[in-house]
């Protein structure tokens, strides 16, 4: 399909990670890159006498790699990181975020999502699956710096919201951003009622619906706590999946954040209905939510995504990170140094996340997918000696080794310099939230 296509870019390091069906690990190798996808993968040597004409960009002592999939984030929520911290997931919520968050403005949320993708393509992040409120402002600004994603506006049964008057004001406002982002070559939209506890059967139902009609995705939190389970039992005679499955949500377009109480069945219902899962480490243990499940869901084939939810509860936007988290609490979780290894962990940040993008052309290097990737500086010392490039990339690195980050074929991050938003600029901006926070 692409032998006609001709090579615009050649990059070359010391490993190419293809994360392919194989997990091959190409050494001294190349990616060739034609327009936004990806035209070949090999060695250095082979490469380079093919497309003798293609600009070259030799990244040495690196490592490439696919891109970073963060699957479950708020990002506009960087303008409370810090804020609140140390408190129980409910009182977290209700006596200090959700008050905060009502004074909220486009142009606040524009800025907050701005600093958080700022965060994610310098430490190696490509694509992101957000949910929030005033998401017309996380469009513009994902699209203004080049990022993939999918987006969707949270909705729940508490009216009016900061965006909407009532329920059919939101489900006007999706399907105006349907018809407007509908050909965006980056960008898709989801659409994210916020949990069962925030939410009505009818309204559920409603919004999956929606999905269906506008060809969006469809998102929520899930099963994240004990005490959700303990009302959802209460209110509907349900545990969180089964009271989903019961409202017809579990589906291929459907991808549950969190799962954290989950049980065999519950995730036999997930996996046979091909629902996507998103694990958040990080936010789990820092709200004390508990630990997901990881490897019962992967033995039983549900597809797992890797996410930091938001800035507020992570608090980092570092999906290198997230990776080591992930690794390291299931091994404690399960009191196995064998759960969960380094190449679990990087699967889930990378084809896992595709699948809960529902993209079919992230998350590996090959011939035909998108040219979505970053490169690790492997100079630093913690990265070195390499006995194991997937070890190294999963235990040792910080995020901070990122030297490249190229999104759709183009560069936004290489060296040191962001090269679609004026870094500086928004440092000297973001100085608004902490006003805007002590009003």
């Amino acid at each position: 399909m692409l032998d006609n296509y001709t090579c615009d870019t050649l990059y070359t390091a010391d490993y190419i990670i293809t994360q392919n069906d194989s997990r091959d690990i190409i050494e001294h190798g190349a990616l060739a890159i034609a327009g936004n996808q990806i035209l070949s993968v090999g060695h250095a040597d082979i490469l380079t006498i093919l497309y003798p004409d293609a600009r070259r960009v030799d990244l040495g002592r690196a490592a490439i790699m696919p891109g970073l999939i963060n699957s479950h984030t708020h990002i506009p929520m960087s303008l409370l990181r810090g804020f609140s911290d140390d408190k129980a997931l409910m009182d977290w919520l209700t006596q200090d975020i959700f008050p905060q968050e009502a004074k909220l403005t486009p142009e606040l949320v524009e800025l907050g999502s701005l600093f958080s993708l700022a965060e994610m393509i310098r430490s190696g992040t490509t694509a992101f699956y957000d949910m929030y409120m005033l998401e017309r402002s996380v469009f513009r600004a994902a699209d203004r710096l080049g990022m993939r994603a999918v987006i969707g506006e949270s909705i729940t049964q508490y009216f009016p919201s900061l965006s909407c008057r009532d329920a059919e004001a939101y489900f006007d406002l999706v399907r105006a951003q349907a018809f407007e982002w509908m050909n965006h070559p980056r960008i898709r939209q989801a659409v994210v009622p916020h949990a069962p506890y925030t939410t009505t059967p009818e309204l559920l139902q409603q919004c999956y619906a929606l999905a269906e009609e506008t060809g969006s995705f469809f998102g929520m939190h899930l099963a994240e706590t004990r005490n959700e389970t303990e009302t959802c039992l209460s209110r509907f005679g349900k545990r969180p999946v089964d009271y989903c499955a019961s409202l017809g949500l579990l589906s291929p377009i459907s991808t549950f954040f969190h799962l954290v109480d989950v049980n065999e069945d519950d995730i036999a219902q997930l996996a046979d209905t091909g629902s996507c899962a998103v694990h958040n480490p990080a936010s789990n243990m820092k709200l004390a939510s508990g630990v997901a499940p990881v490897e019962a869901m992967l033995n039983r084939g549900v597809r797992v995504g890797l996410g930091t939810d938001g800035p507020a509860s992570n608090n980092a936007q570092n999906m290198i990170r997230e990776m080591y988290l992930a690794s390291l609490l299931q091994k404690a979780h399960r009191l196995s140094p064998t759960a969960c290894p380094a190449q679990t962990a990087l699967d889930m940040a990378t084809r896992g996340g595709a699948a809960a993008l529902h993209d079919p052309y992230l998350g590996t290097l090959e011939p035909g997918m998108r040219a979505d990737f970053i490169a690790l500086d492997l100079n630093a010392p913690n990265m070195q000696p390499v006995h194991h490039i997937v070890s190294n990339i999963v235990y040792a690195a910080t995020g901070a080794e990122n030297r490249l980050t190229v999104v759709d074929g183009k560069e936004l991050y290489r060296d040191g310099r962001f090269l679609t938003c004026d870094y500086d600029a928004l440092l000297s901006e973001i100085q608004q939230a902490r006003i805007w926070a002590q009003k």
